[in-house]
């Protein structure tokens, strides 16, 4: 069993930035991709960033230029650098890791970008 244990939402003023932490734990062999989605009210989950074990990124349109997506395989920990924050980056953000056939999703936290 493996869990993603988020840290870092909260509320920030347009403008600001936040950095979201997500830790993997458990029995753990191989991340392949580790990676962060974003949902809004009423809208779908939404793919922000992924990254690699070899550190290969990608990014949505709307995020690009501002959050940057990090990852220290030794400690099975990604990390998003999320600056410049938007009203419309507000969503519960979750993190989520690829380890073979295995998907796994974290609880989910907050962030809400507002004056």
């Amino acid at each position: 069993q493996v869990q993603l244990v988020e840290s870092g939402g909260g509320l920030v003023q347009p403008g600001g930035s936040l950095r979201l932490s997500c830790a993997a734990a458990g029995s753990i062999f191989s991340i392949n991709i580790m990676g962060w989605y974003r949902q809004a009210p009423g809208k779908q989950r939404e793919l922000v960033a992924a990254i690699t074990s070899g550190g290969s990124t990608n990014y949505a349109d709307s995020v690009k230029g501002r959050f940057t997506i990090s990852r220290d395989n030794g400690k099975n920990t990604v990390y998003l650098h999320m600056n410049s924050l938007k009203p419309d980056d507000t969503a519960v953000y979750y993190c989520n890791a690829v380890m073979g056939l295995a998907l796994y999703w974290g609880q989910g936290t907050q962030v809400t970008v507002s004056s």
